[in-house]
């Protein structure tokens, strides 16, 4: 779908709103103290006892699904937390209402709201916005990346023995013993390895050169839509593999050389724990 220009900015423009004001509504329960109680009386699991909803990713959601059937009531809504429904505009957006739900329970400062719109699957403009720093990452397809309206560009990056790759992992356990074989298989062969547990700010981050690379299995589309943006407009490159991780795909992200090298290994890791073992 082609957007004049003008349509493309106010799209952009609707998201950065959107996720500000959903980021201010997470302060508000926001505890960076440790638990509180009003928090975790509201904590329930989703998909395992390990995945996490709150009142507060449910209320987030709400003011933003709410705020789009005002304002784009044509639209499709693609949200984490239910408020999902059919549009006839051509035009999805995809909510993530609280990236880093376990983050904002225990009061690990990482968390972030992510907000994207698309048509079909091309994605069109993004928002991430972490409300503890204050930091706004945007994206519009085709006019480039931003941290705060400043314009993010990322470097080539270093070789994979010198790279600093973020990851993170799954919910069900089995998924995690796989993500866990994988590891072994890639921190001998870079820098280091870090886990912040909000896949959109891995991927933000990754644009605005905090990590040199990122990866991880069992993404949804709503951890990913804004940020693979964000990656792709500072030039960078996101990919996804099938197979690396049994019934999950895994989103390999970095500048395009750096890139291709860290799905090599991960091609490499996958290949070695399939070979039958000689005794």
């Amino acid at each position: 779908m082609t957007l004049p220009d003008d349509d493309l900015l106010a799209l952009a423009a609707l998201a950065e709103e959107l996720a500000h004001e959903a980021g201010a509504l997470l302060l508000g329960y926001y505890d960076g103290a440790g638990p509180s109680e009003a928090l975790t009386s509201s904590v329930r699991s989703k998909s395992t006892h390990t995945d996490l909803v709150t009142e507060a990713d449910r209320a987030s959601e709400q003011m933003i699904v709410t705020r789009l059937r005002s304002e784009r009531p044509d639209d499709a809504v693609l949200g984490e937390e239910g408020g999902s429904h059919a549009g006839s505009s051509g035009l999805t957006w995809v909510v993530d209402p609280l990236d880093g739900t376990i983050n904002f329970v225990y009061g690990f400062p990482v968390f972030c709201v992510s907000i994207a719109c698309q048509a079909g699957d091309e994605r069109l403009v993004g928002a991430v916005f972490d409300p503890l720093r204050r930091e706004t990452f945007t994206a519009v397809t085709g006019r480039g990346a931003a941290l705060n309206g400043e314009s993010l560009r990322i470097s080539a990056g270093p070789p994979l023995s010198e790279a600093l790759v973020a990851t993170g992992f799954g919910y069900e356990a089995e998924r995690r013993r796989a993500q866990a074989r994988l590891l072994e298989a890639v921190l001998p062969e870079v820098r280091d390895i870090r886990r912040a547990g909000a896949a959109a700010l891995d991927l933000c981050w990754l644009a605005a050169g905090r990590v040199d690379a990122c990866y991880e299995s069992g993404l949804a589309p709503w951890d990913l839509a804004a940020g693979a943006l964000v990656v792709t407009e500072a030039g960078g490159r996101v990919e996804v593999l099938d197979g690396l991780i049994p019934g999950a795909s895994t989103v390999v992200a970095g500048p395009p050389l750096l890139q291709r090298e860290l799905v090599g290994l991960l091609e490499l890791a996958r290949r070695a724990a399939n070979s039958p073992r000689v005794l």
